[in-house]
């Protein structure tokens, strides 16, 4: 008996691989909302040679995404990096059962290419991490992990006994500069958004914590803090509290520039005024400097910052905290959430 060519062209067609994603369908204006996404869903093609199947087990959500966003041509499938097993393999670089991070954007499966650059905003393979959790190369041992590591040591060049500030104190990079500041022997204020995230990054060592949403007085109370000054500041925030910091530095102070997300979800339209910078900077002498953390994206170097904070944790020098939302259909409420300030340490979405 001949199969019904019709029969069988259905089955086929009803078993390929199927993948979610999230579609970003306008530009955000203002604080992203759920109605910005979609969820959608796709079959995936067959696998050719040099391609490799894998399946999301952990994605990362990030300050960065929002104004990155920007250069995006809606609609399309929404940025960002994730941890994700292989399923099915025809490269020999990327067998099956291994794992790998990079810039797969918000999918639960993904046909991805040997070929993809080995970069933060490309693919490389999980780096071994041993008893560590896989999870950790989305932030600690991965590229937050590596924005505070070299942001902070190649730019702010902290020396023992000086005070460093940092805003965004209780964040993915924040809490991990505060800690980097202390094994360097300095002393650490932070800036953080409540009263629990100042707790916390107390108990991460820093030796002041200032909540800048109750303060009645930032610049007393950072007066107080670092009444010898400060040398080093690590800015996560931009807009008037860095202002306030700015004011405070020593001559010669050093300042690394790793975000504004204060202005990041500004409506069209909205302003923020402030005194100009460029008179504290030439009176005070100080170095600014922005960074993008692909600067050090060799893969000599950038291994070496993820060594380094790998044995730094496993020391117990460096404490991680992770926020985890349970469920891919999540990742916009986890995504508006960090923005908002939801989140202590690392915010990830579980799969």
């Amino acid at each position: 008996m001949r199969p019904n060519p019709t029969s069988t062209s259905k089955v086929a067609k009803e078993s390929k691989m199927k993948a979610e994603k999230f579609t970003l369908l306008r530009h955000f204006d203002g604080m992203p909302q759920p109605s910005d996404f979609q969820l959608e869903s796709e079959d995936l093609p067959e696998l050719k040679e040099g391609e490799f199947l894998c399946e999301a087990e952990f994605l990362s959500v990030d300050p960065y995404m929002r104004p990155y966003s920007r250069n995006l041509k809606p609609p399309v499938t929404m940025i960002g990096s994730q941890v994700a097993r292989v399923l099915e393999s025809k490269s020999d670089k990327f067998p099956v059962g291994c794992r790998v991070v990079g810039k797969l954007g918000w999918r639960s499966r993904t046909v991805a290419s040997e070929d993809t650059p080995s970069s933060v905003f490309g693919l490389r393979k999980l780096p071994d991490l041993g008893d560590l959790p896989t999870s950790y190369a989305l932030g600690s041992c991965g590229m937050p992990g590596n924005t505070a590591y070299f942001g902070f040591l190649e730019i702010c060049k902290p020396k023992e006994g000086e005070t460093v500030v940092v805003t965004g104190a209780a964040g993915a990079v924040g809490s991990l500069v505060g800690q980097i500041a202390k094994i360097k022997g300095c002393r650490v204020v932070g800036f953080a958004g409540t009263d629990d995230k100042c707790a916390w990054i107390r108990q991460l060592g820093f030796d002041v914590a200032i909540n800048y949403k109750t303060c009645a007085d930032i610049d007393a109370a950072l007066k107080e803090a670092a009444p010898d000054g400060v040398d080093c500041y690590f800015d996560n925030v931009g807009g008037m509290l860095s202002y306030q910091i700015r004011k405070q530095m020593n001559v010669y102070g050093r300042i690394s520039v790793c975000g504004c997300i204060s202005s990041y979800n500004e409506k069209t339209g909205e302003e923020v005024k402030l005194e100009v910078p460029e008179k504290l900077i030439l009176f005070k002498q100080l170095k600014v400097e922005g960074f993008l953390v692909y600067r050090w994206d060799a893969d000599d170097e950038w291994n070496k910052g993820i060594e380094q904070m790998a044995s730094w944790i496993r020391e117990g020098k460096i404490a991680v905290q992770e926020t985890v939302t349970e469920g891919f259909q999540n990742m916009p409420q986890a995504f508006i959430g960090m923005l908002n300030g939801a989140n202590t340490g690392k915010a990830i979405v579980k799969v």
